[in-house]
């Protein structure tokens, strides 16, 4: 498994590099919870990373408006990163899903031809009226809102069908053996890694070298 490391800015770059993160992700979470950054804020962001590490960017919890997802998808592919990740929180059914995406995917890539896009689904989708992540959190965690075998049919459906598979969700260090068994390719931190476990907080490197440790068992 591979560690994605959330940062908010250009300054939690060096905790995150020094703790090993095999991916630096630029996200806003006062904006929700795959918020955007600002387009200075994330070529900021890839400029202090080493060339060597991919940098990730959130383009929001987007509404079924495929024009607007695929301008921002743009936007964040002309800076430089290697994943664009969007949240599919307003389509409802499969066809929606693939329009939003079709046209996040090729205006990303008419952009930059090797930029990878992620689709990113709700554990909670049940209180949020989403697309429900196996056909595709409100106050929990990804664990609490998806049982293990609603879990385990994710990750082989993403298998099966030759996708990367990423989870994440206000997981916690303690989650991290749970996921080793799950066998994700990603798994992504934020208020695990910064001070005091709080996602406002700071990024802290000794926490993200705790996560390193962890992921690096599997």
């Amino acid at each position: 498994m591979e560690l994605l490391i959330s940062v908010v800015g250009e300054h939690e770059v060096d905790a995150a590099v020094a703790g090993h993160a095999d991916i630096v992700d630029v996200k806003n979470p006062r904006e929700g919870s795959l918020g955007a950054n600002f387009p200075h804020v994330i070529r900021a962001v890839r400029e202090a990373t080493p060339a060597a590490i991919p940098v990730s960017v959130a383009i929001g919890d987007f509404a079924n408006l495929p024009g607007m997802a695929a301008l921002a998808a743009a936007g964040a592919a002309g800076c430089g990163v290697q994943y664009v990740k969007v949240g599919l929180l307003g389509p409802r059914d499969g066809d929606e899903a693939f329009a939003l995406l079709t046209a996040v995917c090729r205006a990303a890539r008419d952009e930059d031809p090797a930029v990878r896009v992620m689709a990113t689904a709700y554990a909670d989708a049940r209180m949020t009226g989403s697309l429900p992540p196996l056909e595709r959190k409100a106050g929990g965690t990804l664990l609490t809102e998806l049982d293990g075998a609603e879990l385990e049919s994710f990750v082989a459906r993403c298998r099966e069908a030759g996708l990367l598979c990423a989870l994440a969700g206000s997981l916690r260090a303690t989650d991290v053996p749970r996921l080793r068994e799950l066998a994700p390719d990603i798994v992504g931190f934020r208020g695990a890694a910064c001070r005091e476990s709080r996602r406002d907080g700071d990024l802290d490197r000794d926490a993200v070298l705790r996560l390193k440790d962890l992921v690096a068992q599997a």
